[in-house]
């Protein structure tokens, strides 16, 4: 199937099908005449592609990942696709730790700043009440 056909069958733009091609996650042969020509699994990869990048991983990882997702769902537990989501893991873990820390930072902040205005309106209807 051409580009445009790909596209419709799988929802993805013929602009994103290009960049996994040029990242290597997607493989095409070319027509005598430039045009791009996938295979019948292309549909069934690009759904791969897009499954792994919504866990948020990058490229260099779904590329290296593609072998290890073939058939069936999920990954086959190989040493490298383990290590890939061993490391994914405990990065994500980090990032829950650091955006867990610096919401309590702005709640805190906020929470100073209710603390304030409620001061501030106290003090106000105590001017209030003695003038």
């Amino acid at each position: 199937m051409r580009i445009g056909e790909l596209s419709r069958c799988t929802g993805v733009s013929a602009r994103a099908l290009r960049y996994y091609e040029e990242r290597g996650l997607l493989h095409v042969r070319r027509d005598a005449n430039g045009y791009r020509r996938y295979d019948a699994g292309s549909a069934e990869t690009v759904a791969r592609i897009r499954d792994l990048l919504a866990t948020g991983l990058g490229t260099d990882d779904i590329r290296a990942l593609l072998p290890c997702a073939q058939g069936g769902p999920g990954l086959v537990p190989c040493a490298l696709s383990r290590g890939i989501m061993a490391r994914q893991l405990t990065q994500l873990d980090a990032e829950i730790a650091e955006l867990t820390r610096r919401r309590a930072a702005l709640e805190a902040y906020a929470q100073t700043m209710r603390d304030r205005r409620t001061q501030d309106e106290a003090l106000a209807a105590s001017s209030l009440r003695s003038a």
